[in-house]
C-alpha cells in the first residue's frame, strides 16, 4: 500500500495518475497547502523541502520518496511498467520527463505567479513565462508530429507533460496552431486513469469557468507565495 500525501496541483497529479496508470492501491492524504501543513514538523520528516507530493511505500519500511520525477521512477521500476528497462527507451522517457522537470513545469508554474496570484501586474513578467512556456508547447507538438506518445509508446513522460499543459488556460498560454498536441491532449483526456487521477485527492472546480472559485485558489496560492 502507498500512502499518497498531495493536493489538487499539477505535480501532485502527476503521482495520482501514475498510480492509478499503475494500477496500485494507496491511500490519498489531502494537504492544505492554505494552511501551510506541508511546513509542519512531521511533514518535513517525509520531505524536507516541504512540497507536494510525497509517497511512503508502506511496503518497503515505509520509504519515503519526494520530488514528484523521482516518485514517477520509484513506482515504475516497482511494478516494471511505463518505463522500458532497455537503455536507449528509458533514456528517451526520462529526456521528455526531464524536459517537463526543468522546463514545461516551471515555466508553467512562473507564468501562473505573474499572470493569476501576483498582486501586481508586471506585463513583462507575464510575457516572457507565457512565451517561454508557449515555445515549450511548440517543442512538444513537433515532436508530437513524429509520434503518438512522447517517447515512441506511452510512458511517464506524457503522464509528466499532461498533467502540466492540460492547465494551460490557468496559465494564459494559447494552443492555437498546434494541431499535434490537441489530438495528444484529448488522447491523454481520454484514459480512464488520467481522468480519475487528476480529481485526486478531490474534483476541483474549473476554475477558468468558475469566477468565484478562481479568485479563492489564487488567494490562497498569493499566501503561499511567502513559504
Amino acid at each position: 500500500m502507498i500512502d499518497l500525501y498531495t493536493s489538487p496541483t499539477p505535480n501532485g497529479w502527476k503521482a495520482s495518475v501514475t498510480l492509478e496508470e499503475l494500477e496500485l492501491p494507496y491511500e490519498a492524504h489531502p494537504i492544505d497547502l492554505s494552511k501551510n501543513v506541508q511546513k509542519e514538523e512531521w511533514f518535513l520528516k517525509l520531505n524536507p523541502n516541504g512540497r507536494i507530493p510525497v509517497i511512503v511505500d508502506r511496503d518497503n519500511d515505509d520509504f519515503a520518496v519526494f520530488e514528484t520525477g523521482a516518485i514517477m521512477v520509484y513506482l515504475a521500476e516497482k511494478t516494471g511498467k511505463l518505463m522500458p528497462s532497455d537503455a536507449k527507451g528509458r533514456s528517451l522517457v526520462m529526456q521528455w520527463l526531464m524536459f517537463q522537470m526543468g522546463g514545461v513545469g516551471p515555466m508553467m508554474g512562473q507564468a501562473n505567479v505573474f499572470f493569476r496570484y501576483f498582486p501586481e501586474k508586471l506585463q513583462s513578467a507575464i510575457d516572457r513565462y507565457q512565451n517561454e512556456s508557449r515555445r515549450l508547447f511548440e517543442v512538444l507538438d513537433r515532436r508530437l508530429g513524429e509520434s503518438e506518445w512522447l517517447a515512441d509508446d506511452y510512458s511517464l513522460a506524457d503522464i509528466a507533460n499532461w498533467c502540466w499543459v492540460r492547465t494551460y488556460k490557468w496559465s494564459g498560454v494559447p494552443v492555437e496552431g498546434l494541431p499535434n498536441l490537441r489530438r495528444w491532449l484529448d488522447a491523454m483526456k481520454e484514459r480512464p486513469a488520467c481522468r480519475k487521477g487528476v480529481e485526486v485527492p478531490f474534483r476541483m472546480p474549473s476554475m477558468t469557468k468558475d469566477k468565484k472559485a478562481a479568485e479563492e485558489f489564487a488567494k490562497n496560492a498569493q499566501k503561499s507565495l511567502q513559504t
